[in-house]
């Protein structure tokens, strides 16, 4: 019984070793890109860029529906059957196999199948927020795809998004969804207090500054996961960062013990494989989300008899 037990959580949070499958992941991390700018192209801007994010389905990431001069199209990445469906609202599709191929293939692959759907559309070939990258259509580098691991990394998507929306219940004022930035290839939610924002800096690797200043318009508590790559780190992780940080939120005491200050990131960080290692990863993870946005909170004195209330529960009206 046990050790059924500790079959499930291990699906539930299974292995995912920066090292074993950084070469998918910087390739899947470009391919996410590309369907990213289709929709940016196509959607209206919304605030804080949420127009242009993914989202976490039954089978892998999709753009939600875009629209269209007549009609509409989604793009979905099927990390089951390992597919990338692109469906018309008028019944037509095409499909690009997810397999081991460049970049610079699949761009064309994917531009191929937008055209037969009778959908041009033109988008920046650069990546986003990538110091050293190549456009899409001369990248012959990236070319990995293990299955497996997409697979694995796809479940840790699927249950971060069921306990990052749980912890979403637990806000009343604004908050984001829960969504999937291809451009950090982060899953994040946030939580505003209202108020506006210092002028974010920018500086952001290919990223306009215009961007990264609407995006940090206003007073942030934000919280995802991130699977590594690209920066200081070389380890999957959840973090939690302010922005603009208050004084001594470097310095507030946060749960788990095994959650730690990344100075070079300027956010508190809880490494994935301690967290799935707990005997309940899902209330560890729970812990370091509140615990984290505490900090935030208190320390820019947030309004929160306003703003916080329960966590939800299924069926059951909120109490007033």
């Amino acid at each position: 019984m046990i050790a059924a037990m500790m079959g499930r959580m291990t699906e539930r949070w299974p292995d995912l070793p920066y090292t074993a499958w950084k070469d998918t992941r910087d390739t899947l991390h470009l391919w996410t890109q590309m369907a990213g700018k289709v929709r940016l192209a196509l959607a209206p801007w919304l605030n804080h860029s949420w127009h242009v994010a993914l989202y976490v389905t039954a089978r892998g990431l999709t753009t939600s529906a875009m629209p269209l001069a007549d009609g509409s199209l989604e793009i979905e990445f099927d990390f089951v059957d390992n597919v990338l469906w692109l469906r018309r609202d008028n019944g037509h599709f095409r499909q690009v196999s997810l397999r081991p191929i460049p970049v610079a293939e699949f761009y064309v692959e994917m531009g191929l199948a937008l055209q037969g759907l009778g959908v041009f559309v033109v988008i920046d070939p650069t990546p986003c927020e990538i110091a050293d990258c190549m456009p899409f259509g001369e990248d012959a580098v990236h070319k990995s795809y293990d299955a497996e691991y997409v697979r694995r990394f796809f479940r840790v998507l699927t249950s971060a998004h069921d306990v990052f929306s749980r912890f979403r219940t637990g806000f009343l004022g604004k908050a984001s969804p829960v969504h999937f930035f291809w451009g950090s290839f982060d899953l994040a939610v946030t939580r505003f207090s209202g108020r506006r924002a210092p002028k974010h800096p920018g500086g952001v690797p290919h990223l306009p500054n215009s961007v990264a200043q609407e995006a940090y318009s206003h007073e942030v508590s934000s919280a995802g996961f991130w699977p590594g790559g690209g920066g200081p780190i070389d380890y999957a992780a959840f973090y939690s960062y302010a922005y603009p940080a208050p004084a001594g939120f470097a310095e507030a005491k946060v749960m788990p013990a095994s959650a730690l200050w990344s100075t070079a990131l300027g956010e508190f960080l809880l490494p994935y494989d301690a967290m799935r290692k707990e005997r309940d990863p899902d209330v560890t993870l729970m812990v370091f989300l509140q615990s984290t946005y505490d900090a935030a909170a208190n320390l820019a004195k947030w309004d929160r008899a306003a703003l916080d209330c329960a966590i939800g529960e299924p069926g059951k009206v909120r109490a007033l």
